[in-house]
C-alpha cells in the first residue's frame, strides 16, 4: 500500500482522460469470529489452485473481474501467476458448484503474523444466492487456521455497491481510505470497451497539432 503521496486537496481533484479514479477503503479483522466451527453445510465447495491450474486461474480472474476492473493479474507473465500460485505462503482456491466453477478467493500470509485476502469474488449469476456468503465464511475460517493477528482486505467504489457492508457484516472494521489513479485498462486492451459499464470511460482526446 503506497501511502507516501502528497494529501489530497479539498474539493474536486480533476481525472485526466485515460485514467480512472476511485475511493478504496480498506478494512481489518483483529481476532477471529467466535463462530467459524458451526459453518453450514453447503453443496459448494472450494478446490485448490496450484501452478498447473493457470488456465483455470486466469479464466476465472476474468469471470469475476471483468465487471469490476480487475487487472493487475493481466498485467504479468504467465511465470509470474505460476509462481504465485506454486508460492507457499499464498493459498487461491476455486469455488466450485457441481463442476462449475463459480468464484475465486486468494489468501497472502507472507507477511508474518497477517493474512490478506487478496481476490474475493462469485460470477454474476452467483451474486445474491448464497455463495459470496459462503465463500466469506471458508475464507476467514482458513485465514484463522494460521497463526495472524490481523486478516485484512481493501475494496472500492469500482466493486458491487453491497461490497463494504458485506465486509462490515462480516466481522472486518474500516481503517482507511484511499483514492487510486491509473490507466483505464478498457482503452490499453487488457479488457474489453464493454467491462465494467458503470464507470464512466474517458477517452484520450487525439493529438491534432
Amino acid at each position: 500500500m503506497n501511502d507516501n503521496n502528497p494529501e489530497l486537496p479539498e474539493g474536486y481533484s480533476p481525472v485526466p482522460p485515460g485514467k480512472v479514479a476511485n475511493v478504496v477503503t480498506f478494512l481489518e479483522m483483529r481476532k477471529r469470529p467466535p463462530d467459524m466451527n458451526r459453518l453450514p453445510e453447503s453443496p459448494l465447495d472450494l478446490v485448490r489452485l496450484g501452478p498447473q491450474n493457470l488456465d483455470i486461474y486466469r479464466r476465472l480472474f476474468r469471470e469475476v473481474g471483468e465487471d469490476w476492473l480487475w487487472v493487475s493479474m493481466l498485467e504479468i507473465g504467465d511465470d509470474a501467476v505460476r509462481d504465485i500460485l506454486d508460492h507457499p505462503s499464498m493459498e487461491t482456491y476455486a469455488l466450485r458448484d457441481g463442476t462449475r466453477n463459480i468464484g475465486l478467493v486468494e489468501l497472502d500470509f507472507r507477511v508474518s503474523g497477517e493474512c490478506e485476502l487478496v481476490y474475493f469474488g462469485v460470477v454474476k449469476d452467483a451474486i445474491g444466492k448464497g455463495a459470496g456468503r459462503f465463500l466469506m465464511n471458508q475464507a476467514i475460517a482458513r485465514a484463522w487456521t494460521q497463526p495472524i493477528d490481523r486478516f485484512w482486505l481493501h475494496t472500492c467504489t469500482f466493486d458491487h455497491p453491497a461490497a463494504v457492508g458485506f465486509y462490515q457484516r462480516s466481522g472486518f472494521k474500516p481503517y482507511a481510505l484511499m483514492v487510486e489513479v491509473h490507466d483505464d485498462p478498457r482503452l490499453s486492451g487488457l479488457l474489453p470497451r464493454t467491462a465494467a459499464p458503470h464507470i464512466p470511460l474517458l477517452e484520450i482526446a487525439a493529438n491534432t497539432e
